[in-house]
């Protein structure tokens, strides 16, 4: 989060509630015209999107990208296959990785890295009903906690 020149458009929070993240890799996307635009202004939505390897290519799914309200002509379709940037090493690990059972491809966020629009993938595992639980109660206490030590800061 501290690299320079980048910033965040959008986060998938719920991915991180219902998948443990095994491990992360950032990844460019191949974007069509006034879908650049698009993303820059934050008009996505992703919820329930994940990412495809097929014939050597990942290519992302359920990615909605809204069209550019200021275009005439030159619109895209809002809910294409969207390509995903790696090199054939990397996609090679990942499908090592998505091959083992219960492994899926997850975009975690999007953000903008020197004018780039690039994607963080998670190879996830879904979390079964007690570990989102456990998570729940985890944060509960945390919240506690601080706002406990808020109240002993002030007085």
């Amino acid at each position: 989060m501290a690299d320079t020149g980048r910033k965040i458009i959008a986060q998938n929070k719920k991915a991180r509630f219902n998948y443990s993240v095994e491990d992360t890799i950032e990844c460019g996307i191949a974007l069509e015209g006034t879908e650049v635009k698009s993303v820059k202004e934050g008009s996505v939505s992703f919820a329930d999107s994940f990412a495809l390897i097929e014939k050597g290519e990942v290519w992302m799914q359920n990615f909605h990208i809204s069209p550019y309200a200021y275009s005439a002509v030159f619109t895209h379709d809002p809910d294409r296959k969207k390509k995903l940037l790696l090199h054939k090493d990397e996609i090679k690990r990942l499908t090592r990785k998505v091959d083992e059972k219960g492994y899926t491809l997850v975009p975690l966020d999007f953000y903008l890295k020197n004018g780039r629009v690039k994607v963080t993938l998670g190879v996830c595992k879904g979390k079964k009903l007690y570990d989102k639980r456990a998570d729940i109660k985890e944060r509960d206490v945390n919240r506690e906690l601080s706002r406990e030590f808020r109240r002993d800061l002030q007085g």
